[in-house]
């Protein structure tokens, strides 16, 4: 690592959406902002010495595939080192591509791997309640990216972050949205947005939420003809002054670009480099009737400002119903309710009845979900099957919950199994889930398996407007049994290409791979059904157009339309594999995988790591996506996650530490030898216990915490014949379920909650972790420790094999270096020894081996006959340990421990 540079990685990579790029000085001011005298007559950018000399953001736009990048100089003109900042908010529904920093002449390239594979290279971890990990939310709609570092005296780095997305059409328009927040003046700022729509771009407009509306005018400059578009926004230092004398900057908030394309052609298909894209997006259909039945939450959980601004919706969107449209409204607490039981029309006097039913409903009771799904997808088959000039509208369902099944059928498998067989494809399902203490994979789950989709509702001032904008998405039906269909023999690896219902303001894109020489038999036919008649067409690729196309766009049309088809059958791809389980979601797991790495996107399942960047202690810093169930930033206490951060090494333990913990070599090594010290006796005991290989036993465990701690043996094959085979410990399992913690231990990874995926570590790696009351601490090649507040303190210690070594594999050794505040019910091979007792050695004499002393023990009123002799604790040295002499117990410790040794194996880890 180059000493000017100092690269302190502190990646806490944050994906979330917020444009910045911020200077961090690591002296000065709070603010990190420079006072600025009256007199002063010219603008200083300089923030404690650091400039950001420039900040570009490019986004290019071809047929909807949007292609961003975000590159931002910083100088240092100080004559010290200085901390910098990099922090982009980017759409959730994006994935980054590449990430690269330049930095006094060296380039530091990001490297998109499997998320296993990078987690080996950097692990240095900490858990906790108040983070969200490497990967965080921010607000509702974005992610946020962030990276430190240190760059020398009179130096300057260079960041550029790349990331893509599919712009998807919403109320008749794409929006483009770039989050503006660089925290102090910028020598040059630029947001370039240039788009390319085949079919021709119908409008175009810009703003930015952050600038009066008469120097919006002003600073965008915006155009747009034929096929091309561009949008252009380049304040000069002077435009971005909050005020004509300040030195801070008002460019704090969203720089939006909306455009929409032409829509005079039913067909709209695009071929290039052996794919396609297709967007259908018809017009001038008449609006279908619907039936749509809203199923509401009136738990008493809803009180307050949720059930009033539920009821403001549902009044708003009452009222915006058509006289040809059919409702009704369920509403489920403990009981389940509805307002008539079966459809009726939306005229004027049945919604005025319904108004006055939502003005006057109150809250009752538990969360009966299952109970209110059921009656709101009855009404709805009713109506399908007895009146049969119901069945040709479109059926919507619409669900309001803000909580968890409580009441009836609350078993989440059941439920979802439910209100499949109820529904039967009939009809979509829209989830709504109002607030964060909802389980939304839950919800979307229902959704994706009903044709439909789930969307949080945020607990804020506008929660009215989220439902009605809900709403407005949904209230338009134009088709219902959408099928888009291409030639078998010609198409492979569609997107989704079957649609419930196609909505106005919205389009449908289907992509996939066409064979080769095929493009000549390629065609297009969609079918549905739309108000009255039955909706049919066919398209057709123009070769011509394609190539001038081409001539037009050249290479980045061709690589726009197979990244935005790999972009489409990943992001499906991760929606399907929510809903499966077993070998199905291991397949579609597996496919994810491998179009991410090939097209190189950070999804879920991939990691970014910068190679040549480490941190103080070596290692590599790594961006991940956030789950897809990740919460904002100002939420994350409330909910339990994971965070990649750089915490300081915990010292190594040193002897002098040591001496100062009761029990402080009582643990279990090599083949294995269990160590017990007693307080208060000069000598300690040992005994040996003699098992099969995968055998698991109880080392710890606390019954009034569930705290446990268990140990499987490997074996290791004699040296000589008839030499009996040696068992060592290889795995070891410490739970402590009250928080959720587990921790699998092998001589060659640690693994934070192995069930549910947790990240992986080898000893290589220097890391702390926190979870709640646990924290734990790896010490590179050396050991790890485990505390537990208002429990104990162990250690595990690591055992590499040497060329000549008796032992022919890696084990582990397991030690108790603090037990005072364990219950007095802990039990276990170890855990029953936390507890004081005593014993009396008495006459000492030789024994049947004349080199060894023998003695009468009395322990727990046995009398037995031991031995003395001398076992090795590692616990202050787990390289080459320090001799102990003990009294050895014969016959796996009988008449010491508590029953036999068979009572204490289990059959799992955990």
């Amino acid at each position: 690592m180059d000493g000017t540079m100092g690269l302190r990685a502190l990646l806490c990579v944050y994906l979330a959406s917020l444009l910045v790029l911020q200077a961090m000085p690591t002296q000065g001011s709070p603010t990190g902002r420079p006072k600025v005298s009256k007199k002063q007559q010219t603008v200083d950018t300089a923030v404690d010495g650091v400039t950001i000399r420039s900040l570009k953001v490019n986004c290019k736009v071809t047929s909807r595939f949007a292609h961003y990048v975000i590159t931002s100089q910083v100088v240092n003109s100080a004559d010290e080192a200085k901390e910098v900042a990099f922090d982009v908010e980017i759409p959730k529904t994006a994935f980054i591509s590449d990430f690269a920093i330049t930095a006094d002449g060296n380039a530091f390239i990001g490297d998109i791997k499997d998320k296993v594979s990078a987690w080996k290279q950097y692990r240095k971890a900490a858990i906790s309640g108040e983070n969200a990990g490497l990967v965080r939310a921010s607000g509702r709609t974005m992610e946020q990216f962030t990276i430190h570092l240190t760059i020398g005296p009179r130096s300057k780095a260079t960041f550029r972050l790349t990331y893509e997305e599919v712009l998807k059409r919403k109320l008749k328009q794409y929006d483009i949205v770039i989050k503006v927040k660089p925290k102090q003046l910028v020598h040059h700022f630029e947001i370039d947005v240039d788009i390319f729509e085949p079919r021709g771009i119908s409008k175009l407009d810009a703003q930015a939420s952050f600038l009066p509306k008469e120097l919006e005018s002003q600073l965008i400059k915006k155009s747009f003809s034929g096929k091309q578009g561009h949008v252009l926004f380049r304040p000069t230092v002077g435009q971005q002054q909050s005020c004509p004398t300040c030195s801070t900057s008002l460019l704090n908030g969203d720089f939006k670009v909306t455009y929409d394309v032409n829509r005079d052609q039913l067909c709209d298909l695009l071929v290039a480099n052996n794919h396609f894209a297709h967007f259908f997006a018809p017009q001038n259909l008449t609006n279908l009737n619907k039936n749509v039945v809203f199923v509401i939450d009136i738990s008493t959980s809803m009180e307050g400002q949720k059930v009033k601004q539920t009821k403001e919706a549902l009044l708003k969107i009452l009222g915006d119903m058509r006289p040809g449209d059919y409702f009704d409204l369920v509403l489920f607490g403990s009981e389940v309710q509805s307002w008539r039981g079966s459809l009726v029309q939306a005229s004027p006097a049945n919604l005025r009845a319904a108004q006055d039913f939502v003005r006057h409903f109150f809250l009752a009771g538990a969360t009966n979900l299952n109970g209110g799904l059921l009656r709101g997808i009855e009404i709805l088959n009713q109506a399908h099957g007895s009146l049969p000039k119901l069945s040709n509208h479109a059926s919507i369902l619409i669900m309001l919950t803000d909580g968890e099944p409580t009441e009836g059928v609350t078993d989440r498998s059941q439920i979802l199994k439910n209100v499949r067989n109820a529904i039967r494809g009939r009809f979509p399902l829209y989830n709504l889930g109002f607030g964060h203490n909802v389980d939304l994979n839950f919800l979307e789950i229902m959704s994706m398996e009903n044709n439909g989709q789930a969307q949080r509702i945020y607990e804020d001032h506008d929660a009215t407007q989220q439902l009605q904008g809900f709403y407005d998405q949904v209230a338009n039906p134009l088709l219902v049994d959408v099928a888009l269909l291409y030639p078998r023999d010609a198409v492979s690896a569609l997107t989704q290409h079957h649609h419930k219902q196609y909505y106005e303001g919205s389009e449908i894109v289907v992509a996939g791979r066409i064979e080769d020489h095929k493009l000549g038999t390629f065609k297009a036919d969609v079918l549905a059904r739309g108000e009255g008649r039955e909706f049919k067409t066919t398209c057709l690729v123009d070769e011509e157009e394609m190539k001038k196309l081409l001539q037009e766009r050249g290479h980045m049309l061709e690589n726009h339309v197979e990244r935005l088809w790999a972009y489409l059958t990943i992001q499906e791809l991760l929606a399907k594999r929510m809903r499966l389980e077993g070998k199905e979601k291991a397949d579609v797991t597996a496919k994810a995988l491998q179009m991410s790495l090939a097209y190189q996107f950070v999804t879920p399942l991939t990691s970014m790591t910068i190679r040549g960047m480490t941190d103080e202690d070596g290692l590599e810093p790594v961006i991940d996506k956030p789950p897809e169930d990740s919460l904002p930033l100002e939420m994350l206490g409330h909910k339990k996650m994971f965070v990649l951060s750089a915490l300081q090494p915990s010292p190594t333990r040193s002897s002098s530490n040591i001496q100062q913990l009761p029990n402080q070599v009582t643990g279990v090594d090599t083949d294995p030898h269990f160590l017990i010290h007693v307080p208060q006796k000069e000598d300690p005991l040992c005994f040996n216990i003699n098992e099969e290989p995968g055998v698991v036993l109880s080392l710890v465990q606390d019954p009034d915490t569930g705290f446990s701690v268990n140990g499987q043996l490997i074996g290791n094959k004699a040296s000589s014949p008839g030499q009996q085979e040696g068992t060592y410990f290889g795995r070891l399992g410490i739970a402590n379920p009250a928080t959720g913690f587990q921790l699998e231990v092998t001589p060659q990874n640690i693994t934070l909650n192995p069930g549910s995926g947790g990240p992986v570590f080898s000893w290589r790696d220097q890391a702390s972790l926190r979870q709640h009351e646990v924290v734990v601490t790896i010490n590179r090649r050396r050991n790890l420790v485990v505390s537990v507040e208002d429990g104990g303190t162990f250690e595990v210690v690591l055992h590499r094999v040497w060329k000549g070594s008796s032992v022919h594999q890696d084990f582990l050794g397991f030690y108790v270096l603090d037990s005072h505040r364990m219950s007095a019910r802990t039990h276990g091979l170890l855990g029953q020894f936390f507890h004081p007792f005593d014993y009396k050695v008495s006459d000492p004499h030789p024994g049947s081996d004349p080199t060894k002393t023998d003695a009468t023990m009395v322990v727990k009123s046995h009398q037995l006959t031991v031995t003395r002799g001398l076992q090795k604790d590692y616990s202050k040295d787990p390289r080459h340990g320090a001799e102990v002499t003990c009294w050895f117990v014969h016959n796996n410790g009988a008449g010491l421990i508590d029953g036999v040794y068979t009572d204490y194996i289990v059959p799992d880890i955990f």
